[in-house]
């Protein structure tokens, strides 16, 4: 039987979201309904309903949650009715030239639900496929991960999203191991994961960049061992500040989560020589960046991008929730407030102020 239920709408470019009711679908083929407990808010949310992602309006926001399997479709494998799990934006085909290579963590298409949910009779977009601001969503079966029951649902769905960009940029992507030198542009949700990803791995020094002296306080309570308030800096002065944390060589690697050009120049002439600049930071489509093609060649090393931490969520999502139950991966320090679901317009002031990690709305 469908669903009537309460959901978070974008109807258009930059207008306040409205709590409206719903029509979520039962689920056909390989599609899962998921009770959502709670979802956090994420930058992304917000970019989707300024436009920034794209203009296929009516928007249902939402997508870096936790919940419970209600009703299963046919053909489903992976998980059960009753089953606690993460959603994820990355279900993998295993048919795609990225996983028939044995790298399934690229997946060049991943899965969403066929049907569409809907108000008012129109077709909503789900944010990332999922849109968890909601009483219930329909996703494809591939797009939610059992783990743990025994983790909270206001921290597990956090790996759903920016934690794991954060924590896979370091771990996957960066490679960051035992004794290496980090720096970390930006001490957002997406930065402060990255540094506790580092400190996790082992790394002796870990530096954290931002503007707000804030955002600095709570990275060290991430794990970083050093900080530097940019603000009023020139480029140099930020390379050369890092470099007097490295004994004059740089770091090993170079983390920006923030998607500026000027701060992705300071990454890659802050890093020593052989290493590795992680772009985690979404820059817009109009940004450039210009670099001397000889410093490209001359420092060696490598330029990466991290798409969603590079993760496996079956793989990734329960080992970090395992991680998180045996007091090893700090995730509590993520949630800044837990809310209700009609508080999501309240919470992007927020977050664009400045004042939160991370908000969770709680369903």
């Amino acid at each position: 039987m469908a669903h009537e239920v309460r959901g978070v709408i974008a109807r258009s470019k930059g207008t306040p979201v409205s709590v409206e009711t719903i029509h979520v679908p039962d689920p056909g083929p390989g599609e899962v309904v998921v009770d959502i407990q709670a979802c956090g808010v994420c930058h992304t949310d917000l970019h989707y309903r300024e436009g920034a992602i794209n203009d296929e309006f009516p928007f249902l926001l939402g997508h870096e949650a936790a919940g419970v399997i209600s009703q299963v479709g046919s053909g489903v494998g992976n998980v059960k009715e009753g089953d606690f799990v993460i959603l994820n934006w990355r279900a993998v085909c295993g048919e795609c030239r990225s996983c028939l290579r044995g790298r399934p963590q690229y997946c060049f298409s991943t899965h969403n639900a066929q049907q569409k949910m809907t108000v008012d009779g129109v077709d909503l977009s789900p944010a990332l496929g999922i849109g968890a601001f909601a009483e219930k969503t329909l996703v494809a079966a591939g797009q939610a991960t059992k783990v743990d029951a025994a983790a909270e649902p206001e921290v597990a769905g956090l790996i759903g999203c920016g934690v794991m960009a954060g924590l896979g940029a370091a771990l996957n992507t960066g490679g960051v191991t035992r004794g290496d030198t980090v720096a970390v542009w930006g001490c957002g949700g997406v930065g402060d994961a990255a540094i506790e990803g580092s400190r996790i791995a082992g790394a002796r020094t870990i530096i954290a960049i931002d503007l707000d002296d804030q955002k600095l306080q709570w990275a060290k309570g991430f794990g970083a061992t050093h900080s530097i308030n940019s603000s009023g800096m020139t480029n140099d002065e930020v390379i050369e500040a890092v470099q007097a944390l490295t004994e004059g060589n740089g770091v090993d690697v170079a983390i920006e989560a923030i998607g500026l050009p000027a701060t992705y120049e300071q990454a890659f002439f802050a890093r020593d020589l052989a290493g590795t600049v992680v772009l985690v930071g979404v820059p817009n489509p109009e940004m450039r960046i210009d670099l001397p093609l000889i410093e490209v060649f001359g420092r060696g090393g490598a330029l990466k991008s991290s798409w969603y931490g590079d993760c496996l969520p079956s793989r990734d999502f329960p080992m970090l929730i395992d991680l998180y139950l045996q007091g090893r991966l700090q995730l509590d320090r993520f949630v800044s407030e837990k809310i209700g679901i009609d508080e999501v317009e309240d919470a992007f002031h927020k977050m664009e102020r400045g004042e939160v990690l991370r908000s969770v709305v709680m369903i």
